[in-house]
């Protein structure tokens, strides 16, 4: 993502529920997949489904809600501070909602809601700038600590969503790696899906291999054949022997500007596997920056983005 520096540079579910988290995540796949890398191919062809989030509830054993783990900046970015699982400045962004077209019947809700006040959010740069006073959602499986409940060094990784159609919304659904929690300099950033609320059709995919030595950044623009904020789609990336190729519904990303499909290399790849890293999801609701503030409506000061499920396979 191309972001201000200031700002940022930066779910199996019911086996596990008994279990410790740190036995949980040991249980979970993160050596080479023995499925052969073949990007014309299905994703999930030849793979198992390791971890299956339905949403059906919000686990809060595997999910917490809040700024993005880390232990350098304060974990916000662009113009609303995210809330934890229990809310801030009284609203509640996460809620679980029946969903008719839902795989299993409800969806994972996060919400933004313009507060229009002064705030009291902690280490939150906004709290007193009017167009910054927004609370809105960041669900993840990484934590501030360094531990990470769920997750996973290669597999496909994929979500089922629907996003807003507004003048500032930022949706992303986007791994990052463990290590990187408490050393930036060696921070991967995986950009899933990055979608902006007033195009429709149109999304961006990002790989960064942040902090020197060997920073390494990829991306290209993702012009779908539907529009986002009308119905679900299916935003995967697969992430094997080196290789990151993104996905939407399924089927391989084709740069619009070389006509080529999108195999970008992770060259921090071996790093990974010396130290046993793994990669961690995050499923985000943020309002962007780099626009001016509209005049807003009543109604686009409380906007929603829903979440079907979250899966794995490897």
């Amino acid at each position: 993502m191309t972001k201000l520096r200031w700002v940022r540079r930066d779910l199996l579910k019911s086996c596990f529920r008994d279990l410790p988290i740190c036995a949980a995540a040991s249980l979970l796949p993160t050596s080479r997949s023995s499925a052969a890398m073949d990007a014309s191919s299905d994703p999930t062809q030849g793979r198992t489904l390791v971890f299956d989030e339905p949403f059906a509830e919000i686990n809060g054993r595997i999910w917490n809600g809040g700024p993005k783990a880390t232990t350098g900046p304060s974990g916000f970015y662009g113009r609303s501070a995210f809330a934890p699982l229990a809310g801030a400045e009284g609203f509640k962004p996460y809620a679980i909602v029946a969903d008719a077209d839902a795989t299993g019947g409800t969806a994972l809700q996060i919400s933004a809601k313009y507060i229009g006040r002064n705030m009291g959010v902690v280490n939150y740069y906004g709290n007193s700038i009017p167009d910054f006073q927004w609370i809105s959602g960041n669900l993840q499986t990484g934590s501030r600590s360094g531990v990470v409940s769920v997750g996973w060094r290669q597999g496909y990784f994929e979500a089922r969503m629907r996003f807003p159609q507004h003048p500032l919304t930022w949706p992303a659904f986007w791994l990052l790696n463990r290590d990187g929690i408490t050393n930036a300099k060696r921070s991967i950033e995986v950009d899933i899906v990055e979608h902006k609320g007033f195009e429709p059709k149109l999304y961006g995919a990002y790989l960064h291999e942040w902090g020197q030595p060997g920073e390494h950044n990829e991306g290209t623009g993702v012009p779908t054949p539907v529009d986002m904020t009308e119905q679900y789609c299916r935003y995967g990336v697969l992430i094997q022997d080196g290789k990151c190729i993104p996905y939407f519904e399924r089927a391989p990303i084709i740069n619009p500007k070389t006509g080529q499909l999108n195999i970008w290399t992770l060259t921090r790849a071996s790093e990974m596997e010396q130290t046993g890293d793994v990669f961690w999801p995050l499923l985000t609701l943020a309002l962007r920056t780099d626009v001016p503030a509209p005049q807003l409506t009543e109604a686009q000061k409380l906007v929603h983005m829903r979440v079907d499920y979250f899966r794995v396979y490897a």
